[in-house]
């Protein structure tokens, strides 16, 4: 199914990405890392995705960045 329903995401604390990720619900996701950087905040990248596009451009993330968030 082609379902448009991922979400992709940084998530920054002091001006610094210090996560990237996909989600189908970012309320609940910003909240689970907040629990670690309560001053951290969501930033949505482009439109809701499909699962699998969602999960291309989180492995292209990852390798870009050698594997480190």
């Amino acid at each position: 199914m082609n379902e448009k329903d991922t979400y992709r995401y940084y998530f920054k604390a002091d001006n610094k990405i210090v996560h990237k990720g996909i989600t189908k619900d970012p309320e609940r996701r910003e909240q689970e890392h907040q629990l670690e950087n309560p001053e951290g905040h969501f930033k949505l990248v482009g439109r809701c995705t499909t699962e699998e596009t969602a999960r291309e451009w989180e492995a292209k993330e990852w390798f870009r960045k050698g594997g480190h968030q």
